[in-house]
């Protein structure tokens, strides 16, 4: 029988239709394991004791798919993901659904984390289809040669009134494939080619796009339309942090600055912040930041680190402080392999459990406190009887569970009320840290120990901390030796056990040249240049699309049945995103105007993005802020009092203001300012192939800083500025 395409697309969009959430727990290991025993991946180690025939993405499942036949399921999590472990529990558990899957699909499981550039090809196919927002579990059914035909996020066990459980999904799409496969193939051919050819149209360069400084008026009251201004952060039901639209608020004035403030203070309040052991849990699923999903991720940790460092340096609140430098002690306790690099996640449960390891009981806490350290703690904290929090995706949730969170921020403790409060908090950690932790993923990927490397670069530098400045030294450096081939001059993806994975993702080389330039700017170590031109070549090479600008999620390979280049920063940037502010920079310090000319071209790609819906690229602003300014640098050169320079280089607010030595592949111009330094440690103050007079005292140069930003530029007009001397042609 014949399905026609309509009527197809109308059972299917039913069939198809669910809600899509995040948030973690390995499989239960029972019986034999599949061949996912193999894998490196935590998310595919969890699925290891499934019923179901899983294969990893592969060749070996597609020419299975092809020999065979047969519909793909493909099944896209991440090991920390709260919905991919209930699916888990209540379909891929079940010997009934395993054993139907193994005869009539393919199964593949796939780590979003190692695979960005799959997951983002199917994930964008989704919302195509189905015109939803996604999320994870994604679950999507390919044709033997991978292209999408329907799918769905999360899949209840059974019916639930309008939406199909797992089992009605995968009967139905049998049954629809036994009876008309040419028909669904050539349907199927026939939307993958329309949308390739509508992401090929979007993805075009307008050759009369331009930018400039118009772009950046405005702004604030783009990014405050429709925000939470109780609660501060944006949304109604659930709340994720949105850490580029908080840093661009916080580079701002009057009204947007204070909502980002605003907004920090409340995040720092509230439940998704750990407010035992330091860093922030993924988001909340309310509007007040009280109730999370418990998992916490490195790239979160790192952009928030850099929102908290920037909420100190424009309010001087020393809480701020505080919150940021227990998300970087965090990480280096929790999160940081023995050899210096950083793990990815940690999961939200333990023993099974969502929060158990986070939450306490009332009855707890009386058995562990005294009665004076009870009541401050109760009254700092929040906590009662009945509790705050039940999971109830858990068939068996555990009661009375509390999320602790700032009660009363109003509230001003006497010293005996501080000495009670910092008692129970230290018999608090104490008794968590004997509890059954949640597991690590502990792979290790570049990208987003990228993120986690330049932001505690800047941390230590800002905050004055060096251990947080030689920890991003040691990641990197681990980095380098695990990941980076300085033969081909390529970056892979992920290390986990002393194994590397074959995939070069954009993220990754973009990220860790951010790392790489900011660790320059921190230490003046011609190294970390040299190689972030290195990366900033090779990812040219590799995703640059020359011809309109920005740069491609991944490689061009086989398995990818269209390449994207994302245009969203949403819990990450965007690898153009962060481009077109690095390759600027780079341009900047460099002086190669093939540089400048990816920055200026992938920015003028999303030019009527940034007119239209500026806060879609909130991290790209930063980029045609540069852009459009005058950035000024201090060239630092030579002597013995580099690191005192340095310090005052990287006190206070730094916009458009790059910090750079005159070793390694600087332009020539940089490179001539060593000729004219003997002996003491001098700073020129240089915007374009103009400088101030040379400097040789450490104060002068905190003085103009501190001049500059109080006139709101990098060198005022007004200062002694001088051009050197032409060099001979």
């Amino acid at each position: 029988m014949r399905v026609g395409f309509p009527r197809l697309l109308t059972v299917l969009y039913v069939v198809f239709a669910a809600m899509a959430a995040e948030a973690a727990e390995p499989g239960v290991k029972k019986g034999e394991p599949n061949r996912l025993i193999h894998a490196k991946s935590p998310y595919l180690l969890q699925h290891a004791y499934n019923p179901v025939d899983w294969y990893p993405w592969g060749q070996a499942a597609f020419e299975k798919a092809r020999k065979e036949k047969k519909l793909i399921l493909l099944s896209v999590g991440y090991s920390t993901c709260h919905w991919c472990h209930v699916m888990e529990r209540e379909s891929f558990q079940d010997k009934k659904v395993a054993a139907f899957l193994n005869k009539h699909f393919v199964s593949i499981k796939l780590d979003r984390e190692e695979r960005p550039d799959v997951d983002k090809v199917y994930m964008t196919s989704y919302q195509a289809m189905f015109s939803q927002g996604g999320g994870w579990p994604l679950n999507m059914f390919l044709t033997p040669d991978l292209k999408p035909f329907f799918g769905g996020t999360y899949f209840p066990p059974q019916d639930q009134g309008q939406r199909p459980g797992f089992m009605t999904v995968l009967q139905r799409l049998s049954e629809l494939w036994s009876e008309d496969q040419a028909g669904i193939m050539a349907k199927t051919n026939d939307i993958h080619e329309k949308l390739s050819e509508h992401l090929t149209e979007l993805q075009k360069l307008n050759p009369d796009a331009v930018f400039s400084e118009d772009l950046l008026k405005g702004l604030p009251e783009k990014f405050l339309f429709g925000a939470d201004q109780v609660n501060g952060g944006w949304g109604r039901q659930q709340k994720f942090p949105q850490p580029s639209h908080l840093r661009f608020l916080l580079r701002s004035e009057g009204a947007g600055r204070d909502f980002a403030v605003r907004t920090c203070r409340k995040m720092m309040e509230g439940g998704i912040h750990d407010q035992i052991g330091g860093g922030f849990h993924r988001y909340t699923v309310d509007p007040v930041w009280l109730v999370p999903h418990f998992e916490k991720m490195l790239y979160d940790q790192a952009q928030l680190l850099d929102v908290y460092v920037e909420a100190w340096q424009v309010t001087n609140d020393m809480r701020f402080r505080e919150t940021a430098m227990a998300i970087a002690d965090y990480v280096l306790e929790q999160l940081t392999h023995e050899e210096g690099g950083f793990f990815s996640a940690q999961d939200a449960q333990s023993e099974g459990k969502e929060g158990k390891y986070w939450c306490w009981t009332e009855e707890e806490l009386k058995a562990l406190l005294s009665e004076t350290e009870f009541m401050v703690a109760r009254n700092w904290f929040g906590f009662t009887a009945a509790g705050n929090f039940i999971d109830h995706s858990d068939p068996q949730p555990l009661k009375n569970q509390n999320v602790l969170f700032r009660a009363d921020s109003k509230t001003h403790l006497g010293a005996a009320q501080k000495e009670g409060l910092r008692a129970a908090i230290g018999k608090m950690k104490r008794a968590r840290s004997k509890r059954v932790p949640p597991s690590t993923d502990d792979k290790i990927l570049a990208s987003w120990n990228g993120l986690m490397i330049g932001s505690l670069a800047r941390a230590g530098r800002i905050l004055e901390e060096p251990r947080y400045l030689q920890a991003a030294r040691k990641a990197h450096a681990f980095v380098v030796t695990k990941l980076w081939d300085p033969a081909s001059k390529t970056l892979s993806h992920r290390w986990r056990e002393n194994h590397v994975d074959g995939s070069q993702q954009s993220e990754s080389y973009l990220y860790f040249l951010r790392a790489s330039r900011l660790l320059y700017e921190a230490t003046l170590d011609p190294d970390y240049l040299k190689l972030a031109v290195d990366l900033a070549n090779k990812a040219r090479d590799l995703f640059y699309d020359e011809g309109n600008g920005g740069f491609f999620d991944g490689e061009q390979r086989d398995d990818l049945v269209f390449r994207l280049k994302d245009d969203y920063d949403s819990a990450l940037p965007t690898p153009s995103s962060v481009a077109r502010l690095e390759y600027a920079v780079l341009a900047e310090i460099t002086g190669r105007e093939e540089f400048r000319t990816v920055a200026e071209k992938s920015l003028r790609a999303v030019a009527q993005t940034l007119k239209k819906s500026p806060t879609q690229l909130a991290a790209s602003l930063t980029a045609l802020e540069f852009m459009v300014g005058k950035p000024a640098r201090i060239v630092i050169v030579g002597g013995n009092r580099r690191e005192e320079f340095l310090k005052v280089c990287w006190s206070g607010l730094r916009h458009n203001l790059l910090v750079i030595g005159t070793k390694g592949p600087v332009s020539e111009f940089t490179g001539k300012l060593e000729e004219k330094v003997a002996g003491e440690t001098t700073v020129y103050y240089c915007i374009g192939q103009t400088c101030r007079l040379p400097e040789t005292d450490p104060a002068v140069l905190a003085g103009w800083l501190k001049e500059d930003r109080a006139t709101g530029s990098e060198a005022p007009d007004r200062k002694p500025i001088i051009p050197p001397a032409p060099s001979p042609e």
